[in-house]
């Protein structure tokens, strides 16, 4: 995920969910932020997915690790995010493959749990997302797919010992069934027919000045760079 953000430029970038990873740390835009649905030391604010703070055609990029497949309702949150990036912005979007070995032990999981024997692998909230619904769900939002990626082909283990036995899958998998990944990824760009882009002439927006009250928590750090960051776009 780190070499899909590091050359996308702009201004503003946004990452949804999975506190636990700063998938924007390779990112060099000048405004980052970090949204959750729950409240964590690292968030930046807490709000809906489904009802993002920010104006229209607002932000440079977005990315979703594993976000829409833990969102209650994934379709919405995308097209949030359609609503939110600026034309030729784009979206980074990981998620579990459901036709791969991960995606076979979570469905057996759910199976045992419903025989009353809790093996879940892996979360347990949402479902996974196939790589091509996902894909088709992005086209009826006039995204184009710029490259996609699977990865991961090592059976779902919790021994370090046996991942590393298994450590040969991911070369041969990568090569003779790429597409039976566990995790896959994909960055799309926003485009916009009939539109030129022009070099801006204007500073970037004061884009959370009117936040919405789908904002409902915000950590007190990140809120005071926000406001000066406010203040600032007023002094100019």
């Amino acid at each position: 995920m780190a070499g899909a953000v590091a050359d996308v430029f702009g201004f503003h970038a946004l990452q949804l969910g999975l506190p636990e990873l700063d998938a924007l740390a390779a990112n060099r835009m000048p405004h980052r932020w970090l949204a959750t649905d729950t409240p964590h030391e690292r968030a930046t604010f807490v709000t809906d997915f489904t009802a993002l703070p920010f104006p229209s055609n607002s932000l440079d990029l977005v990315v979703l690790p594993h976000a829409l497949e833990l969102s209650a309702d994934p379709h919405t949150a995308l097209s949030e995010v359609a609503r939110v990036l600026v034309p030729e912005g784009r979206v980074v979007i990981c998620g579990f493959n459901p036709v791969s070995l991960w995606g076979f032990r979570q469905q057996r999981a759910h199976l045992y749990r419903r025989l009353g024997m809790n093996r879940l692998f892996l979360p347990q909230k949402g479902e996974f997302i196939g790589y091509l619904r996902c894909r088709d769900w992005l086209r009826l939002l006039s995204f184009e797919i710029e490259e996609g990626h699977f990865g991961c082909y090592r059976p779902a283990l919790l021994s370090a010992s046996w991942l590393q036995r298994y450590a040969w899958m991911d070369k041969a998998g990568a090569r003779w069934w790429p597409f039976f990944g566990s995790v896959y990824g994909l960055v799309a760009v926003k485009r916009v027919r009939g539109m030129t882009l022009l070099n801006p002439g204007w500073t970037a927006p004061r884009i959370l000045a009117n936040a919405p009250v789908s904002v409902a928590n915000s950590a007190g750090s990140h809120r005071a760079g926000l406001q000066n960051f406010s203040q600032e776009e007023d002094e100019d």
